[in-house]
């Protein structure tokens, strides 16, 4: 096209290296599209690629970020799932339509955009047209751009692999990204839903949000208060976090023959816990890897359906980023988003 785009890279491991650029809008081949991005969410993930490499074959310069929305401007040769114009997002894990996702027991699935892919923190990216998903119609892109990170992985572990009813009590841990989502899709499926924060404000403004009780951390001891919330019968869905050796006290809050999801590392990705509470309470550990295709676009006709809205602590602008980051590190309530337009 011989016209340039700006893109924020990384020439190499740690936060220091990223600075933006500017490169050619690259041209679709065939089964590609060409879209232009309008928005892109960050997550904790993007911090942890960025710091580390998280062991991931990164191909300099590396873009990173995940998590976009924004609309197709081309499509190359033989794409017809989207027409230019159409909203899409992206969608994390490329290849995962249903069912497992590639790997083995000696692999592990772990080939996703912003890490064995490229990322997204770019005004234009090029992709195979698998990789994408139509987007909301009820959700601008800044909400919309929240959806393939935060949004699955709390829809993935309550409503694909947790089979949530109705009357269950979910217990979600902060008020993150995917806790938020854990919260607000908890209650749309009629869960009762207390959330455990270390701040006060949060947690009147997550019972803004809906949640049915909040435990103050740094007060009290959250799994008694949770026990004296529940009648000592415990949460039936706990949504783990934190990670590392926090997974005792999942274990202890999580009701006989209910389900831990694990999903955060934030404590360490070396878990521990008492091997007695999971033996006698029959509960399930599951780790969560977000999710497949077709459970985003079952998120998707929800969010349509529901009248869900992302929670969206703070719009940068693009050339912001570092700031950005600098607000993830402090801990959000909700998500952090940067627009391109």
């Amino acid at each position: 096209m011989g016209e340039t785009m700006r893109r924020w890279t990384l020439k190499t491991i740690g936060r220091g290296s990223l600075a933006p650029e500017k490169v050619s809008i690259p041209e679709p081949g065939p089964g590609e599209l060409l879209v232009k991005v309008s928005a892109v969410s960050l997550n904790y993930r993007d911090r942890l690629v960025m710091e580390s490499g998280m062991g991931l074959p990164l191909a300099f310069p590396f873009v990173p970020a995940s998590d976009m929305a924004g609309s197709v401007v081309a499509a190359g040769a033989g794409a017809t799932r989207f027409a230019p114009g159409q909203r899409v997002i992206s969608f994390f894990s490329p290849g995962w339509i249903e069912g497992k996702p590639a790997g083995s027991a000696r692999v592990p699935p772990s080939r996703t955009l912003g890490g064995a892919y490229p990322g997204v923190l770019a005004d234009y990216v090029v992709f195979p047209e698998d990789w994408f998903v139509a987007a909301p119609t009820s959700l601008d892109d800044a909400e919309a751009s929240t959806l393939p990170i935060a949004g699955l992985t709390a829809w993935f572990a309550l409503i694909e692999r947790g089979h949530l009813r109705a009357g269950e009590t979910v217990l979600v841990q902060g008020t993150g990204g995917v806790a938020l989502f854990g919260l607000q899709i908890a209650k749309a499926h009629g869960a009762e839903v207390i959330v455990t924060s270390g701040s006060d404000e949060k947690l009147a403004r997550a019972s803004a949000l809906g949640a049915d009780h909040g435990i103050n951390r740094r007060s009290e001891d959250w799994v008694d208060a949770l026990y004296r919330l529940t009648g000592d019968r415990g949460a039936d869905h706990v949504l783990e976090i934190v990670g590392g050796a926090h997974l005792a006290q999942a274990l202890r809050a999580v009701a006989v023959h209910g389900r831990i999801s694990l999903i955060g590392v934030l404590e360490g990705f070396d878990i521990s816990g008492p091997a007695g509470q999971l033996l006698l309470k029959s509960a399930v550990i599951q780790g969560i890897g977000v999710g497949h295709r077709r459970s985003l676009e079952d998120l998707v006709r929800a969010v349509d359906h529901l009248g869900l809205r992302p929670v969206i602590d703070r719009i940068y602008r693009f050339d912001e980023v570092p700031a950005a980051f600098e607000h993830l590190d402090r801990g959000p309530f909700g998500k952090v988003v940067v627009t391109l337009d």
